[in-house]
């Protein structure tokens, strides 16, 4: 009698410990479970650590709230400039309510990535190339209103969606750097011209002072030779002044005429 009872406690205790092995479950933190019994949704959804399900009648699905970060496959496009991009992005979601991510859609992942691949493609067609370029930032945030607004419904909340590179083609790339570089030498030509314009005007009213004082431009003339003198030439080219000449000039014609001895007649 003893050992029947001893071997039905043994029994009992080993499909006691083969009920709690089938029915335990583990639940980590960033995690959340959702219980279908017999197919129907449970309310109360399981929080992180140790659990329990009824075996054969329960199933448990773990539900990852971590950020997620999925990239967007490269999609081809026309912008609405005509010019043909290939532009990829990435996005960070996170699931906000477990049990609609479970109930109200097969494969959240996989909707997710599917609505953010034609939203790319609806932002590419809308925008012009100068946008996509150098105005990602407002892109970025029209992209992720355009992925919330069904995510929403599945229980998932997009963080995030960074455009990461545009593609053009070859040609594109080329006229836009010879647009770069026209564009840079018109700047040049500009302020050049500028700066001879500038230049200009001082060298006139330079010349207006010294045309007041003749002796300036002889000591304008030592400066420039003491310029040249420090540049340790070999040879050194010393102008010989204009004024000098007009002086010489005006001292001869200052200088009386000499006239010819009046000759003498004889008787």
């Amino acid at each position: 009698m003893v050992e029947e009872l001893l071997t039905a406690g043994v029994a009992a205790g080993s499909v006691g410990a083969v009920y709690v092995l089938a029915a335990a479950r583990v639940v980590k933190q960033y995690e959340r479970g959702v219980v279908l019994r017999l197919g129907k949704l449970q309310q109360a959804v399981r929080g992180p650590g140790f659990t329990m399900i009824v075996p054969f009648v329960d199933r448990l699905r773990k539900v990852n709230m971590q950020i997620v970060t999925l990239p967007v496959p490269a999609q081809d496009g026309i912008t609405r400039d005509n010019v043909t991009v290939r532009v990829d992005a990435v996005i960070y979601f996170k699931v906000v309510d477990a049990a609609e991510a479970v109930m109200r859609v097969e494969d959240y992942r996989f909707a997710v990535s599917q609505m953010a691949q034609t939203s790319l493609r609806s932002i590419i067609g809308k925008s012009d190339l100068d946008d996509l370029l150098s105005n990602r930032e407002k892109l970025n945030q029209g992209l992720e209103l355009m992925i919330d607004s069904p995510a929403i419904g599945w229980g998932v909340q997009i963080d995030r969606v960074e455009i990461k590179d545009v593609s053009l083609p070859e040609t594109m790339k080329r006229s836009m750097a010879r647009q770069a570089e026209a564009d840079r030498e018109r700047r040049a030509r500009v302020i050049n011209a500028d700066a001879e314009l500038q230049a200009s005007k001082k060298l006139a009213e330079a010349a207006h002072e010294m045309a007041k004082e003749p002796a300036a431009l002889q000591l304008r003339l030592l400066q420039t030779v003491v310029a040249v003198a420090a540049e340790k030439n070999s040879t050194l080219v010393l102008p010989f002044p204009v004024e000098l000449l007009r002086f010489l000039e005006r001292a001869q014609q200052a200088l009386p005429q000499q006239q010819p001895p009046a000759g003498t007649g004889q008787d």
